[in-house]
Protein backbone atom coordinates (compact mmCIF):
# COMPACT_ATOMS: atom_id res chain seq x y z
CA UNK A 1 0.00 0.00 0.00
CA UNK A 2 1.06 3.19 -1.26
CA UNK A 3 0.33 6.42 0.98
CA UNK A 4 0.45 10.03 0.77
CA UNK A 5 0.13 12.28 3.65
CA UNK A 6 0.18 15.87 3.78
CA UNK A 7 1.59 18.03 6.81
CA UNK A 8 0.29 21.59 7.24
CA UNK A 9 -0.50 21.99 11.03
CA UNK A 10 1.80 25.58 11.73
CA UNK A 11 4.09 26.77 9.91
CA UNK A 12 6.34 23.24 8.43
CA UNK A 13 4.73 22.04 4.41
CA UNK A 14 5.02 18.69 4.94
CA UNK A 15 4.72 15.70 2.39
CA UNK A 16 5.75 12.20 2.49
CA UNK A 17 4.86 9.08 0.28
CA UNK A 18 5.47 5.39 2.10
CA UNK A 19 5.46 2.25 0.99
CA UNK A 20 3.97 -0.47 3.34
CA UNK A 21 3.88 -4.02 3.58
CA UNK A 22 2.26 -6.40 6.35
CA UNK A 23 -0.03 -6.17 8.53
CA UNK A 24 0.54 -7.32 12.29
CA UNK A 25 4.61 -6.04 11.67
CA UNK A 26 4.34 -3.49 8.99
CA UNK A 27 7.59 -2.71 7.10
CA UNK A 28 7.46 0.97 6.12
CA UNK A 29 10.00 1.74 3.03
CA UNK A 30 9.97 5.32 2.88
CA UNK A 31 10.02 6.70 -0.87
CA UNK A 32 10.56 10.97 0.05
CA UNK A 33 9.76 13.57 3.03
CA UNK A 34 9.97 16.56 1.57
CA UNK A 35 9.66 19.45 4.34
CA UNK A 36 9.72 23.18 3.05
CA UNK A 37 10.15 25.01 6.22
CA UNK A 38 8.91 28.66 6.13
CA UNK A 39 11.95 31.34 7.39
CA UNK A 40 9.46 33.70 7.16
CA UNK A 41 8.81 34.11 10.32
CA UNK A 42 11.78 34.31 12.09
CA UNK A 43 12.05 38.29 11.60
CA UNK A 44 8.68 38.58 13.65
CA UNK A 45 9.86 36.61 16.27
CA UNK A 46 7.05 33.77 15.89
CA UNK A 47 4.29 32.15 13.67
CA UNK A 48 1.59 34.23 12.24
CA UNK A 49 -1.35 31.74 11.37
CA UNK A 50 -2.48 34.06 8.17
CA UNK A 51 1.17 34.16 6.82
CA UNK A 52 1.67 30.78 7.16
CA UNK A 53 -1.95 29.90 5.65
CA UNK A 54 -0.30 31.94 2.69
CA UNK A 55 2.69 30.21 2.23
CA UNK A 56 1.53 26.84 2.68
CA UNK A 57 -0.59 27.91 -0.30
CA UNK A 58 2.25 28.61 -2.27
CA UNK A 59 4.64 25.73 -1.19
CA UNK A 60 1.94 22.46 -0.97
CA UNK A 61 2.13 22.26 -5.16
CA UNK A 62 6.06 22.45 -5.70
CA UNK A 63 6.34 20.32 -2.23
CA UNK A 64 4.22 17.59 -3.83
CA UNK A 65 5.99 17.78 -7.31
CA UNK A 66 9.28 17.00 -5.19
CA UNK A 67 7.65 14.27 -3.20
CA UNK A 68 6.76 12.26 -6.52
CA UNK A 69 9.73 12.99 -7.91
CA UNK A 70 12.18 11.40 -5.19
CA UNK A 71 9.42 8.54 -5.01
CA UNK A 72 9.44 7.91 -8.63
CA UNK A 73 5.52 8.41 -9.21
CA UNK A 74 5.77 11.48 -11.43
CA UNK A 75 4.51 11.03 -15.04
CA UNK A 76 3.93 13.62 -17.57
CA UNK A 77 0.76 13.36 -19.21
CA UNK A 78 -1.12 15.77 -21.38
CA UNK A 79 -4.30 15.58 -19.57
CA UNK A 80 -7.87 16.31 -21.51
CA UNK A 81 -10.02 17.46 -18.78
CA UNK A 82 -11.93 20.53 -18.52
CA UNK A 83 -14.15 19.58 -15.54
CA UNK A 84 -12.48 21.23 -12.18
CA UNK A 85 -15.74 22.45 -10.73
CA UNK A 86 -15.23 20.05 -7.89
CA UNK A 87 -11.32 21.57 -7.14
CA UNK A 88 -12.62 24.90 -7.91
CA UNK A 89 -15.54 25.00 -5.06
CA UNK A 90 -13.11 23.13 -2.39
CA UNK A 91 -10.16 26.01 -3.20
CA UNK A 92 -11.99 28.25 -3.60
CA UNK A 93 -10.74 30.88 -0.74
CA UNK A 94 -7.42 29.19 -1.87
CA UNK A 95 -7.34 30.95 -5.52
CA UNK A 96 -3.44 30.97 -5.75
CA UNK A 97 -3.30 27.14 -4.99
CA UNK A 98 -6.29 26.74 -7.30
CA UNK A 99 -4.19 27.79 -10.33
CA UNK A 100 -0.79 26.19 -9.28
CA UNK A 101 -3.38 22.91 -8.72
CA UNK A 102 -5.25 22.72 -12.00
CA UNK A 103 -1.70 23.44 -13.82
CA UNK A 104 -0.25 20.35 -12.18
CA UNK A 105 -3.25 18.46 -12.66
CA UNK A 106 -3.23 19.21 -16.30
CA UNK A 107 0.81 18.09 -17.08
CA UNK A 108 0.96 14.95 -14.45
CA UNK A 109 -0.81 11.69 -14.65
CA UNK A 110 -2.44 9.96 -11.68
CA UNK A 111 0.50 8.46 -9.20
CA UNK A 112 0.34 4.81 -7.64
CA UNK A 113 -1.35 5.80 -4.79
CA UNK A 114 -3.70 3.82 -2.94
CA UNK A 115 -4.56 6.23 0.11
CA UNK A 116 -4.04 9.85 1.12
CA UNK A 117 -3.64 10.83 4.87
CA UNK A 118 -3.74 14.45 5.96
CA UNK A 119 -3.73 16.25 9.33
CA UNK A 120 -6.68 17.85 10.34
CA UNK A 121 -5.76 18.88 13.99
CA UNK A 122 -5.15 19.63 16.19
CA UNK A 123 -2.89 22.68 15.13
CA UNK A 124 -3.19 26.33 13.57
CA UNK A 125 -6.73 26.26 11.84
CA UNK A 126 -6.18 28.18 8.84
CA UNK A 127 -2.97 26.43 8.13
CA UNK A 128 -5.19 23.46 8.68
CA UNK A 129 -7.51 24.04 6.53
CA UNK A 130 -5.25 24.60 3.44
CA UNK A 131 -4.12 20.81 4.11
CA UNK A 132 -7.17 19.52 4.21
CA UNK A 133 -8.51 21.38 1.15
CA UNK A 134 -5.63 20.69 -0.70
CA UNK A 135 -6.29 17.16 0.44
CA UNK A 136 -9.85 16.88 -0.44
CA UNK A 137 -9.16 18.38 -3.46
CA UNK A 138 -6.70 15.47 -4.77
CA UNK A 139 -8.72 12.65 -3.40
CA UNK A 140 -12.32 14.04 -5.41
CA UNK A 141 -9.93 14.34 -8.48
CA UNK A 142 -7.52 10.96 -8.44
CA UNK A 143 -10.55 9.02 -6.71
CA UNK A 144 -8.40 7.91 -3.79
CA UNK A 145 -9.48 7.02 -0.19
CA UNK A 146 -8.48 10.08 2.15
CA UNK A 147 -8.39 9.38 6.28
CA UNK A 148 -7.59 12.16 8.53
CA UNK A 149 -5.00 12.26 11.51
CA UNK A 150 -4.42 13.43 14.72
CA UNK A 151 -1.07 15.49 14.69
CA UNK A 152 -0.19 14.44 18.17
CA UNK A 153 -0.87 10.95 17.09
CA UNK A 154 1.63 11.42 14.52
CA UNK A 155 4.17 12.42 16.65
CA UNK A 156 3.47 9.53 18.89
CA UNK A 157 3.13 6.68 16.21
CA UNK A 158 6.53 8.07 13.92
CA UNK A 159 8.14 5.77 16.89
CA UNK A 160 7.08 2.61 15.23
CA UNK A 161 8.82 3.84 11.87
CA UNK A 162 12.08 2.18 12.17
CA UNK A 163 11.36 -0.91 14.47
CA UNK A 164 10.26 -3.96 12.28
CA UNK A 165 13.64 -3.51 10.11
CA UNK A 166 16.55 -2.85 12.99
CA UNK A 167 17.45 -6.24 14.17
CA UNK A 168 17.54 -6.37 17.92
CA UNK A 169 15.25 -3.23 18.37
CA UNK A 170 12.70 -4.15 20.98
CA UNK A 171 9.09 -3.57 19.71
CA UNK A 172 7.22 -1.02 22.26
CA UNK A 173 5.17 -2.58 24.70
CA UNK A 174 2.23 -1.22 26.08
CA UNK A 175 1.02 0.46 28.40
CA UNK A 176 3.21 3.39 27.41
CA UNK A 177 3.40 6.44 28.42
CA UNK A 178 4.04 9.14 25.83
CA UNK A 179 5.37 13.09 26.05
CA UNK A 180 4.49 15.40 23.68
CA UNK A 181 6.56 18.54 23.80
CA UNK A 182 6.31 21.21 21.03
CA UNK A 183 5.65 24.63 20.60
CA UNK A 184 2.32 24.29 20.93
CA UNK A 185 1.36 21.43 23.20
CA UNK A 186 2.93 19.77 26.46
CA UNK A 187 1.19 16.71 27.13
CA UNK A 188 1.38 13.32 29.22
CA UNK A 189 -0.41 10.24 27.38
CA UNK A 190 -0.94 7.07 28.65
CA UNK A 191 -1.32 4.70 25.71
CA UNK A 192 -3.14 1.57 26.14
CA UNK A 193 -2.42 0.01 22.48
CA UNK A 194 -2.41 2.18 18.93
CA UNK A 195 -5.76 3.98 18.92
CA UNK A 196 -6.01 3.61 22.52
CA UNK A 197 -5.00 7.20 24.71
CA UNK A 198 -5.72 9.22 27.54
CA UNK A 199 -4.16 12.41 28.16
CA UNK A 200 -3.27 12.41 31.99
CA UNK A 201 -2.42 16.09 32.13
CA UNK A 202 -1.13 19.04 29.76
CA UNK A 203 0.19 22.54 30.27
CA UNK A 204 -2.51 24.89 31.29
CA UNK A 205 -0.69 28.07 29.44
CA UNK A 206 2.15 28.20 27.52
CA UNK A 207 3.90 24.88 25.95
CA UNK A 208 7.33 24.30 26.74
CA UNK A 209 8.36 24.79 22.97
CA UNK A 210 6.92 28.49 23.72
CA UNK A 211 8.14 29.48 26.93
CA UNK A 212 11.86 28.15 25.11
CA UNK A 213 10.45 30.83 22.01
CA UNK A 214 9.61 33.43 24.95
CA UNK A 215 12.50 33.36 26.74
CA UNK A 216 14.97 33.35 24.19
CA UNK A 217 12.90 36.59 22.20
CA UNK A 218 13.60 38.39 25.83
CA UNK A 219 17.05 36.79 25.80
CA UNK A 220 17.55 38.83 22.45
CA UNK A 221 18.59 35.57 20.68
CA UNK A 222 16.06 35.34 17.52
CA UNK A 223 13.49 32.67 16.36
CA UNK A 224 12.87 30.14 16.70
CA UNK A 225 14.45 30.04 20.64
CA UNK A 226 14.76 26.55 21.30
CA UNK A 227 17.47 25.29 18.99
CA UNK A 228 19.48 28.76 20.16
CA UNK A 229 19.28 28.00 23.71
CA UNK A 230 19.87 24.10 23.32
CA UNK A 231 23.03 25.37 21.55
CA UNK A 232 24.19 28.16 23.68
CA UNK A 233 23.59 26.21 27.04
CA UNK A 234 25.68 23.38 25.07
CA UNK A 235 28.11 25.64 25.24
CA UNK A 236 27.69 26.63 29.01
CA UNK A 237 28.19 23.25 30.30
CA UNK A 238 31.16 22.05 27.89
CA UNK A 239 32.84 25.16 30.12
CA UNK A 240 31.44 24.40 33.23
CA UNK A 241 31.22 28.28 34.40
CA UNK A 242 29.77 28.59 37.34
CA UNK A 243 25.79 29.93 37.16
CA UNK A 244 24.35 31.28 40.52
CA UNK A 245 20.56 31.90 39.37
CA UNK A 246 17.89 29.53 39.90
CA UNK A 247 14.99 29.80 38.37
CA UNK A 248 11.56 28.40 39.21
CA UNK A 249 10.61 25.05 38.58
CA UNK A 250 6.74 25.48 38.04
CA UNK A 251 4.64 23.08 39.51
CA UNK A 252 6.96 20.82 39.59
CA UNK A 253 6.12 19.34 42.67
CA UNK A 254 1.60 19.39 42.10
CA UNK A 255 0.70 15.58 42.23
CA UNK A 256 -0.99 16.34 38.62
CA UNK A 257 0.64 15.64 35.37
CA UNK A 258 -0.26 18.84 34.61
CA UNK A 259 2.50 21.91 33.21
CA UNK A 260 2.73 25.65 33.63
CA UNK A 261 5.48 27.40 32.01
CA UNK A 262 4.44 30.85 32.09
CA UNK A 263 5.63 31.59 35.92
CA UNK A 264 9.08 30.49 33.81
CA UNK A 265 9.16 33.09 31.68
CA UNK A 266 7.97 36.02 33.52
CA UNK A 267 10.90 35.24 36.21
CA UNK A 268 13.41 35.11 33.22
CA UNK A 269 12.02 38.78 32.17
CA UNK A 270 12.57 39.74 35.93
CA UNK A 271 15.89 38.81 36.33
CA UNK A 272 17.08 40.00 32.87
CA UNK A 273 16.24 42.79 33.24
CA UNK A 274 17.76 43.39 36.96
CA UNK A 275 20.69 42.41 34.93
CA UNK A 276 23.27 44.57 34.28
CA UNK A 277 23.98 45.77 30.54
CA UNK A 278 27.69 45.01 30.89
CA UNK A 279 27.05 41.11 32.26
CA UNK A 280 24.57 40.08 29.66
CA UNK A 281 26.81 39.55 26.98
CA UNK A 282 29.17 36.78 29.65
CA UNK A 283 26.07 35.71 31.48
CA UNK A 284 23.17 35.04 28.80
CA UNK A 285 25.06 31.55 28.22
CA UNK A 286 24.32 30.69 32.34
CA UNK A 287 20.94 32.30 31.50
CA UNK A 288 20.04 29.71 28.18
CA UNK A 289 21.05 26.44 30.18
CA UNK A 290 19.41 27.66 33.62
CA UNK A 291 16.31 27.89 30.87
CA UNK A 292 17.14 24.72 29.66
CA UNK A 293 17.41 22.73 32.98
CA UNK A 294 14.41 24.38 34.43
CA UNK A 295 12.15 23.05 31.72
CA UNK A 296 13.77 19.40 31.65
CA UNK A 297 13.40 18.60 35.44
CA UNK A 298 9.53 19.56 35.11
CA UNK A 299 9.05 17.76 32.36
CA UNK A 300 11.33 14.82 33.31
CA UNK A 301 9.76 14.71 37.10
CA UNK A 302 6.35 14.69 35.91
CA UNK A 303 6.65 12.10 33.04
CA UNK A 304 8.96 9.33 35.08
CA UNK A 305 6.31 9.68 38.13
CA UNK A 306 3.91 8.91 34.80
CA UNK A 307 5.71 5.99 34.05
CA UNK A 308 5.79 4.73 37.62
CA UNK A 309 2.22 5.14 38.63
CA UNK A 310 1.17 3.54 35.57
CA UNK A 311 3.20 0.83 35.11
CA UNK A 312 4.45 1.55 31.97
CA UNK A 313 6.58 -0.73 29.69
CA UNK A 314 7.86 1.93 27.94
CA UNK A 315 8.14 5.85 27.19
CA UNK A 316 7.47 7.64 23.71
CA UNK A 317 8.78 11.14 23.33
CA UNK A 318 7.32 12.95 20.45
CA UNK A 319 7.71 16.87 18.89
CA UNK A 320 9.66 19.38 18.14
CA UNK A 321 11.25 19.88 21.92
CA UNK A 322 12.40 15.67 21.84
CA UNK A 323 14.86 17.31 19.39
CA UNK A 324 16.81 18.57 22.39
CA UNK A 325 19.90 16.55 22.64
CA UNK A 326 20.44 17.45 26.51
CA UNK A 327 16.62 16.10 27.26
CA UNK A 328 17.03 13.07 25.39
CA UNK A 329 20.47 12.26 27.46
CA UNK A 330 18.84 13.33 30.61
CA UNK A 331 15.51 10.46 29.84
CA UNK A 332 17.64 8.19 28.55
CA UNK A 333 19.90 8.25 32.25
CA UNK A 334 16.61 8.22 33.96
CA UNK A 335 15.31 5.14 32.27
CA UNK A 336 17.99 3.22 31.72
CA UNK A 337 18.04 3.66 35.81
CA UNK A 338 15.32 1.50 35.62
CA UNK A 339 16.86 -1.10 34.05
CA UNK A 340 14.87 -3.57 31.63
CA UNK A 341 11.53 -3.25 32.95
CA UNK A 342 11.04 0.30 30.87
CA UNK A 343 12.40 1.14 27.00
CA UNK A 344 12.86 4.31 25.75
CA UNK A 345 11.77 5.34 22.16
CA UNK A 346 12.62 8.88 20.60
CA UNK A 347 12.44 9.68 16.91
CA UNK A 348 15.32 10.78 15.07
CA UNK A 349 15.36 14.70 15.55
CA UNK A 350 14.43 15.78 12.09
CA UNK A 351 11.22 13.52 12.61
CA UNK A 352 10.55 14.81 15.72
CA UNK A 353 9.78 18.10 14.28
CA UNK A 354 6.68 18.34 11.99
CA UNK A 355 6.59 16.16 8.91
CA UNK A 356 4.60 14.39 6.66
CA UNK A 357 6.06 11.24 7.28
CA UNK A 358 4.53 10.48 11.03
CA UNK A 359 1.21 11.44 9.03
CA UNK A 360 1.97 8.46 6.46
CA UNK A 361 2.40 6.15 9.43
CA UNK A 362 -0.27 7.59 11.08
CA UNK A 363 -2.40 7.49 8.03
CA UNK A 364 -1.24 3.37 7.90
CA UNK A 365 -2.24 2.94 11.19
CA UNK A 366 -6.10 4.14 10.57
CA UNK A 367 -6.46 3.07 7.09
CA UNK A 368 -9.52 1.15 8.16
CA UNK A 369 -10.87 5.20 8.97
CA UNK A 370 -11.20 6.40 5.65
CA UNK A 371 -13.85 9.01 4.95
CA UNK A 372 -15.89 10.84 2.48
CA UNK A 373 -13.50 13.98 0.89
CA UNK A 374 -16.92 15.63 1.29
CA UNK A 375 -17.01 15.44 5.18
CA UNK A 376 -13.71 15.71 5.68
CA UNK A 377 -12.99 19.28 8.03
CA UNK A 378 -10.04 20.85 10.03
CA UNK A 379 -10.41 21.32 13.96
CA UNK A 380 -7.50 23.37 15.75
CA UNK A 381 -8.58 22.05 19.27
CA UNK A 382 -9.25 18.22 17.70
CA UNK A 383 -8.35 16.20 20.88
CA UNK A 384 -6.26 12.76 20.95
CA UNK A 385 -8.72 9.69 22.40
Amino acid sequence: MKILSIETSCDDTGIAIIDTKGNKNPSFDVLSNIVSSQTIHQKYGGVYPAMAKREHQRNLVPVLIDALKKAKLLTLEQAQISDFKNIEKILEREPELYKKMITFLKKYAKPDIDLISVTNGPGLEPCLWVGVNFAKALSSFWNIPIVPVNHIESHILVNLLDLPAQAGNPKIKFPAIALVVSGGHTQIILVNGIGKYKILGETRDDAAGECFDKCAKILGLGYPGGPIISKLAEGYTLNAKPYTLKLPRPMISTKDYDFSFSGLKTAVLYAWQKTPASAKISGVAGMAAEVQQAIIDVLIKKTMRAVKNFNAKSLILGGGVSANQELRKQFLNRVQGLGSRVKLFVPKPDLSTDNGLMVAVAGYFNKNKKISWKKLVADGNLRIK
